[in-house]
Order: structure tokens, then C-alpha cells, then sequence
């Protein structure tokens, strides 16, 4: 399997337009199993147009903005586990979660047990702001407890400097960069900013 899983220490992170920097970095296609959600660019649309990258269609659609059990319950569906087996395809995908390892596909499982069956390396997207040293450090032990291989940290944000290694000596975890809030958000910018990531290592895992 060529596949190369981005999930986020919780919702707003910053996980899709690192996934969409990831993606045109690695030449890949791009996958993001449950869009929940879609009054808005979905995310899938997004690393469309930051990327330009081709994206594989949602196995679930769904409209309502909330937590992926709870939208689905809004549809009258559950999410069937055996319908997100990650797709097959030539060269690189990066599969994009959903909120947190924690949130709800449905009431018997949460996004981590998925994650977990997939046996796919995984990349945390986390935040440099105040609380990230908890969030972070929670969803490395959840990831390492599932039996997840960790690829590492990348952060997004303002650099701290303190912050970060404090995450990366305590947690035994690579530090893959540093991903900026970009005021102008553009294919080139991103690629530019993304110059700061640690692909090689990154590429390694794939």
C-alpha cells in the first residue's frame, strides 16, 4: 500500500490545506473518505484547486456540518466501516480524516478504529497555539495504542520554538516542519511555504 494517512489533533487544525500541500508534494492523488458538510468548499474541492492534483469522489457525502455519526443519523445512514477500505491506485494517496482520532463514524466506532484497520502510516497535523501540548500529546498515545505507525509531527501556525520541542523530546515523535498561516492562500504560495516540510522523510514511509 502506498497510502499516507493526515489526520488532525482536532477540527480546524489545518490538516486539509497540509494535505493539499502533501499532495502536490508527492505527486499523489488525494482521498477524503467522509466529507460531512456541504453548504461550504467541501475539502475534497479544496485540495482540488490547492493542489491540482486529482481527488478521488467521498465514499459518504453528507450535509449536515457536524460530527460524521451525526450527520449521517441527520440522512437516515450509518457509516459502514467496510465501505472506506482505502482505494487502489498507481503511485501515492494521501487519505484525509475527519475532526480528531476520537470523533464518531458511527456509534460502535470512531475514526482511530479506521485508521488503525487501514495499517497505513500516519501524519498528526497539529497546532502551534496554547493547548496544542495536550491535544498532541493525547492523540500520539492514541495513535501508538492503536497500533498506528507515526510518521511524525507537523505543525501549523505561528513557530513556538519551546512549545514544539517540548512536544517532540517528550513525545519521541519526528518534528516534520513547520506549515505558516498563509495570508493568501494559493497553489504557489502553498508550495512555497510547504519547502519547510520535511517531505524526504515523509516520502520514506511510502
Amino acid at each position: 500500500m502506498s497510502a499516507l494517512i493526515v489526520v488532525g489533533t482536532d477540527t480546524g487544525v489545518g490538516k486539509t490545506v497540509f494535505s493539499a500541500g502533501l499532495t502536490a508534494a508527492l505527486n499523489a492523488r488525494y482521498w477524503k473518505p467522509v466529507q460531512s458538510g456541504l453548504e461550504d468548499t467541501t475539502d475534497t474541492e479544496t485540495v482540488r484547486l490547492l493542489s491540482g492534483a486529482e481527488v478521488l469522489p467521498e465514499a459518504y457525502r453528507l450535509n449536515l456540518p457536524a460530527s460524521p455519526h451525526l450527520s449521517a443519523e441527520d440522512m437516515g445512514v450509518e457509516i459502514d466501516l467496510s465501505r472506506l477500505a482505502v482505494p487502489q491506485v498507481d503511485g501515492p494517496l494521501v487519505v484525509e480524516g475527519a475532526g480528531g482520532l476520537m470523533v464518531p463514524l458511527n456509534r460502535q466506532s470512531y475514526y482511530l478504529d479506521l485508521i488503525a484497520q487501514w495499517q497505513a502510516p500516519v501524519v498528526l497535523v497539529a497546532r502551534t497555539a496554547l493547548g496544542t501540548i495536550n491535544h498532541t500529546t493525547l492523540s500520539l498515545m492514541a495513535l501508538r495504542g492503536a497500533g498506528c505507525e507515526v510518521v511524525g509531527v507537523a505543525f501549523v501556525g505561528e513557530a513556538e520554538p519551546d512549545v514544539e520541542q517540548t512536544i517532540v523530546e517528550m513525545s519521541n515523535v519526528r518534528h516534520l516542519g513547520r506549515l505558516p498561516v498563509l495570508s493568501e492562500l494559493t497553489q504557489q504560495t502553498l508550495k512555497d511555504a510547504f519547502s519547510e516540510i520535511d517531505v524526504v522523510t515523509i516520502r520514506r514511509f511510502l
